[in-house]
């Protein structure tokens, strides 16, 4: 008896559990609906925008802005974007890996790191990194005054030669199912390749090419930043529903295994109960 005791505790807890994945996963299916809008209504402006700034940077004297200037790299900036929270499978994972493997690809550069999200703050608090700046709580509502803060030091400390690249290692959303893993460099601007389609041509600069250049380049990296944010925010809600999914289904599996066991184990209960009877009543007689 005590052994169906036990299976019976254990259906509980694993229902309690279900119950759980399933409450996580209407909630991130209802916050990734949201997410996605914010993204899909972003992303078309900050591509266009990385598209005409690389094209602006292709056909710009390199020597026009400093943003644009590009130095030997010796020193690169890592902004890595997790989360701030677990239970959404191996979205952080992924991105703590790709980091590592960028950096293992250079080992020549000397990396800091801008950390965005409390997962990459545990991950790399234990390991023998420089980290130059940590981002926290700014994940669950996403605004563009949080964007500016990160890409406004960004360009500062880039201005400052404190490195020479930027890079940005996050997760780009492409579906609830699907995220890829996306190393980007935000800085110097990357000028555009010279194609048939795109030849190198100058342009007319109104008021003048200083203040064009001094007024787009940072705002340029603020969107760029912003849209990263939103991919990321979009890609976790996607990742966690689906972890979540997959929890509940294991978890309705379990259940059913489980409750074929207790059912054998009470039959045997019940034969071996009919067994002392029935032996009990032959032996009075």
């Amino acid at each position: 008896m005590s052994n169906l005791r036990d299976i019976r505790r254990r259906i509980q807890s694993v229902k309690n559990t279900e119950q759980i994945t399933k409450a996580m996963k209407m909630v991130a299916a209802s916050r990734l609906r949201r997410a996605q809008e914010a993204i899909l209504a972003s992303r078309p402006y900050a591509l266009k925008m990385l598209e005409v700034l690389s094209s602006l940077a292709l056909r710009t004297n390199p020597e026009a802005h400093p943003l644009l200037v590009t130095r030997e790299p010796k020193k690169a900036d890592m902004v890595v974007v997790t989360s701030d929270r677990g239970l959404c499978g191996a979205f952080n994972s992924n991105i703590l890996r790709k980091a590592e493997q960028f950096m293992a690809e250079h080992p020549d550069w000397e990396f800091s790191m801008h950390l965005v999200g409390r997962k990459a703050v545990e991950y790399f608090k234990r390991r023998e990194v420089n980290t130059r700046k940590i981002s926290l709580d700014i994940l669950a509502d996403v605004s563009l005054p949080h964007a500016m803060a990160i890409g406004n030091d960004v360009v500062e400390s880039y201005l400052e030669e404190e490195f020479d690249q930027v890079f940005m290692v996050y997760n780009e959303f492409k579906s609830a199912i699907q995220q890829n893993v996306i190393v980007e460099q935000l800085l110097p601007i990357k000028p555009m390749e010279v194609t048939e389609d795109h030849f190198a041509v100058e342009y007319l600069y109104e008021p003048s090419e200083d203040m064009v250049l001094e007024e787009l380049l940072p705002r340029h990296i603020n969107i760029q930043v912003f849209r990263v944010l939103l991919e990321s925010v979009a890609s976790e809600h996607g990742a966690r529903m689906t972890a979540m999914d997959a929890a509940s289904k294991n978890a309705g599996e379990m259940i059913d295994q489980l409750t074929l066991l207790y059912n054998r184990s009470r039959q045997a209960a019940i034969t071996k109960e009919l067994v002392e009877v029935v032996s009990g009543a032959e032996a009075i007689k």
